[in-house]
């Protein structure tokens, strides 16, 4: 006896039928739902429902040809703004969904861009430091200009301690030699006088 088949058995829950639904990008409806709602919030929006309901209002006031398909008080009109209501926010919750998608992933770029900065800094900060540093152990140009010019200076008081030196030597072995030639003219004059002396006793 062939098997029942298995649709026809009551004892087997039946298998779920896949409904082949068509798929909408999100992507898409996520741009339309942003391009509604910056619609809805600009005054063009503003004007166009305001032109309308005059337009709806006065139509069913006035009865052209006597036909009225919403008069007073208008439930159709308010029937099309609820309508319009429950699509638009859904529409609006979406887009500000989106958008703070966008700026938490704006926040979380400015967030690695501050630790780069912040890291660069640092790296900066300790390279200066260290600059500093190697720069202090060196000689600069205005050290090494006081350097010099302190050399120079005490270059200047040798010299100066020097030829004053050289002046005393100069001036003691000038005393020195007019004290030997003095030393002989003495004794001349020594001997000239003793030469005079027996002479005037001869006399």
């Amino acid at each position: 006896m062939a098997e029942p088949r298995r649709q026809s058995r009551l004892d087997l829950p039946r298998e779920p039928r896949r409904v082949r639904l068509p798929r909408i990008s999100g992507e898409t409806f996520g741009h339309f739902a942003e391009m509604f709602a910056r619609f809805m919030g600009t005054a063009r929006f503003i004007a166009y429902m305001t032109v309308f309901v005059v337009v709806w209002i006065t139509l069913n006031i006035v009865a052209i040809f006597g036909f009225r398909w919403d008069p007073y008080p208008f439930i159709l009109l308010n029937l099309f703004f609820s309508t319009q209501a429950s699509y638009a926010a859904p529409l609006i919750l979406l887009a500000q969904n989106r958008q703070a998608d966008r700026d938490r992933l704006g926040m979380d770029e400015d967030r690695r861009r501050a630790a780069m900065q912040k890291a660069d800094t640092e790296y900066l900060s300790r390279e200066i430091a260290a600059l500093r540093i190697a720069v202090g152990e060196v000689a600069t140009r205005d050290f090494i200009r006081s350097e010099l010019s302190r050399v120079t200076e005490e270059l200047d008081e040798t010299a100066q301690r020097r030829q004053k030196l050289e002046r005393k030597e100069q001036r003691k072995a000038a005393k020195r030699a007019a004290a030997e030639f003095d030393e002989p003219l003495d004794e001349l004059d020594s001997d000239l006088l003793a030469e005079k002396s027996p002479r005037t006793s001869r006399g």
